[in-house]
């Protein structure tokens, strides 16, 4: 295990004995389910800078693969679709963390008559080496992990994760993101990138690898605000920058006619004189309904006389075509 990996791992290892609201990210909204009980350990132990659940992409059937489980919030919430032994398979290189989320999913079982620890799999394995077979998984999800990865085990962890989907299946993730590139001083701090700060890529950056890794849809489901960097507490910086969370899904589907199919809430509005327009390409567009379109298809629509396009709202729904 290479030195910054292994600062990682202690660093989470000192969590698991005593719980960091600081560490990773601020505090997110918890997905508020009927008859979801989430113990106190659980939620004081919510490292993430965002949310891999999404009520909309979940069927009884799937079986999802969480990547570092913490405290188990995420993987009890998968669980509560899946509610079958196995639905939900949480792997995590650290003994300690996969201990308290043992004694947390024992204390969900007591407090949520639906639920029992073996629909959760806890597995020792690490990102870089699943301990899964090939075509698996039908979701995948990680919450502020991939991050902390330098450029080529990231691409190793993303690897990874196409080949123990399903195809066809998801790869749901949140990870900060950076407006501007930060300064080496920054990211070569092992503790800074363990502690999700100084890992960050920029949203384009953070894109193109998810498209570069064989992802050939890309929803940007969220983007908000997630931690500011002050040049008072990090001299290094020569203005402050805001972080942003990202919420993804990406998907192991072929590319568009386009390429890599990335939505950002883009949509294209056809207003001439038929019922609708077809561009000839999997975009079909009816007459006055704005339709979702990727970010490839609107740079290529753009040159339509009879076509509206609006900007991104970092919220993308689903729908539409390539």
């Amino acid at each position: 295990m290479s030195n910054y990996l292994q600062t990682v791992a202690d660093v989470y290892a000192e969590a698991a004995q005593q719980p960091d609201d600081s560490l990773c990210c601020v505090s997110s909204p918890v997905w508020r389910l009927p008859d979801l009980a989430i113990p106190r350990q659980m939620l004081e132990m919510n490292y993430g800078c965002g949310s891999t659940v999404d009520p909309r992409d979940l069927r009884d059937d799937d079986t999802v693969l969480y990547v570092g489980v913490g405290g188990g919030l995420e993987a009890l919430q998968f669980a509560y679709f899946t509610r079958r032994p196995g639905g939900v398979i949480a792997v995590d290189p650290v003994a300690a963390m996969r201990q308290k989320a043992a004694e947390n999913f024992a204390e969900a079982a007591k407090l949520n008559p639906w639920f029992r620890p073996e629909f959760v799999q806890l597995l020792d394995g690490t990102a870089l080496e699943l301990p899964l077979a090939r075509n698996t998984a039908t979701v995948a999800a990680q919450n502020c992990l991939f991050n902390v990865f330098k450029a080529g085990d990231l691409d190793r962890a993303l690897a990874e994760i196409v080949r123990v989907l399903k195809p066809g299946g998801r790869f749901c993730t949140s990870d900060p993101v950076t407006p501007v590139a930060l300064p080496a001083s920054l990211t070569e701090d092992e503790r800074l990138r363990a502690r999700c700060l100084s890992g960050c890529q920029t949203l384009p950056d953070y894109l193109a690898t998810l498209a570069n890794a064989g992802f050939g849809r890309i929803d940007v489901r969220a983007k908000f605000p997630y931690r500011y960097l002050s040049p008072r507490e990090y001299p290094d910086l020569p203005a402050g920058v805001m972080l942003e969370s990202v919420e993804v899904a990406a998907f192991k589907v072929p590319d568009g006619p386009d390429g890599p199919m990335i939505f950002t809430g883009r949509t294209a509005t056809y207003h001439g004189p038929r019922d609708r327009y077809d561009d000839g390409q999997g975009n079909v567009l009816p007459l006055g309904i704005p339709t979702p379109v990727s970010d490839a298809a609107a740079r290529r629509l753009e040159r339509v006389a009879d076509i509206v396009l609006t900007p991104p709202t970092w919220q993308a729904k689903g729908g539409g075509c390539c």
